[in-house]
Order: structure tokens, then sequence, then C-alpha cells
């Protein structure tokens, strides 16, 4: 499954070409003309990083990455503010509201991808690895294999998909309607109950018993993937 990006640029131009090359680099990128814009579409769909241009119209951009930042959801999701503010005092101004880092215009689409792979390596290394272990689970997502305790686990793809999902976000609860989002897309419509469908078999493949099942199920909230490590 393709690392989201959402793109906030009022510039169709520059953000038509962030687009073009962020999805050449294997990312899954949505964009956003202004700051009110960006936090609907965040409201909507956790993304996994954000590009955020300092300049925006209705909601500046330094206010995006404050009201991010406060969110309970959003207050973790890796930020990169984009500007043509190159001095120190504004570098440090975005940086103390919440921003990981800082690239100033006009910028290099190869340094802001390096920057991206950095920043996901940092805060979300399940994002940036092929191969990912949590607790006793192993995901190979080149190979498609998963093993728990050493064995082998043989999943359907959609249970593939569920569960890289849950791995790199452990801890967090996802409701339904997220999870329907995430892993069969916001454009395909599924019935929420399909999801505790996949989840009962991800947990029979896993050999969850009551003692050892990884997904919690949070009553009025959805599942978690409970795995230290």
């Amino acid at each position: 499954m393709k690392p989201s990006i959402l793109v906030v640029e009022d510039e169709d131009s520059l953000a038509t070409l962030l687009q073009y090359n962020l999805e050449k680099e294997g990312y899954d990128v949505r964009l956003a003309n202004d700051g009110e814009e960006a936090l609907l579409l965040v409201d909507e769909k956790l993304p996994d990083l954000v590009v955020l241009d300092w300049m925006l119209p209705k909601v500046s951009g330094i206010e995006v990455c404050r009201r991010l930042r406060q969110g309970s959801e959003s207050r973790n999701i890796p930020i990169i503010m984009l500007t043509a503010r190159g001095e120190e005092t504004d570098r440090i101004r975005g940086l103390d509201t919440g921003a990981d880092d800082y690239v100033v215009k006009p910028v290099s689409m190869t340094e802001l991808a390096a920057r991206i792979r950095a920043v996901l390596r940092r805060l979300r290394p399940g994002l940036a690895e092929d191969r990912v272990r949590r607790g006793d689970i192993i995901i190979d997502r080149v190979a498609h294999r998963v093993k728990r305790s050493g064995q082998e686990i043989h999943l359907g793809p959609t249970e593939f998909r569920l569960l890289d999902y849950l791995m790199q976000h452990p801890g967090r609860v996802f409701s339904r309607e997220q999870l329907l989002d995430a892993v069969w897309g916001s454009d395909v419509y599924v019935e929420a109950r399909t999801v505790d469908v996949h989840i009962g078999r991800l947990r029979k493949a896993l050999n969850a018993t009551e003692d050892d099942n990884p997904i919690r199920t949070v009553r009025s909230a959805g599942y978690s993937l409970d795995l230290d490590g």
C-alpha cells in the first residue's frame, strides 16, 4: 500500500508538479488549494505526511500546522513546510509551531523527495521499510509474506493490506470507516460491516486466541493493533 501525502499548495502549476513527481516516487498524493480545504481533507482521511505551503488563502500554513498538532488524531502526522520564506526567524517559527522539516522555494524535487524519505524513516519507519516487525509479527511487503512467531501466515490480499495498515500505526484505534478509506479506498462503496468480516479472517489467520489476540476491539470505536516492538 502506497504511503499517502497531502500537498497543500495554492499555486496550481507547482501543486501539479509536486503531485506528478511525488506520484513517480510511489506516493498516493492528494491536493488542497487552501488551508481550510487541507483541514477538511485531513478530517476525512489522515495522510501519512503533509507537504504544507506557508502562505495559503483562508487559513495560513502556520495555522494549519498548529491545528494539526492540537488534534488528537492528527498530532503525530509528519509535516514538511514548503515556503518562499528563508529567514532564520521564519524557519524557527515554522519548526516551533510543529513542522518536522522546512524546504525553501524554489524547491528541488530531488531534495524534497529525499527530505520526505528522511522524515518518514525517522517518524514513520513502517512506511520506509520493506520488512516491518511489530511484536512477534513480521510483514515483508516485497515478498508479500507474513510470519508470526516464526510461522508463515497465509493471508488474502485484503487481509494483508489491513494488517499492513494496522502495523503502520500500532496502538492507534481506527473506526470501521477509517479502515474502509485506508484499505479499500474512499471511492469504493463497501459496507462498514465488511471490515468486521476481514478482521475476523485476519484474527483467525494469525492463530489468535483470547490470550494472544493482537487485534483489540474497542467498543463503539473500532479496532487497534496492540503489539510491543
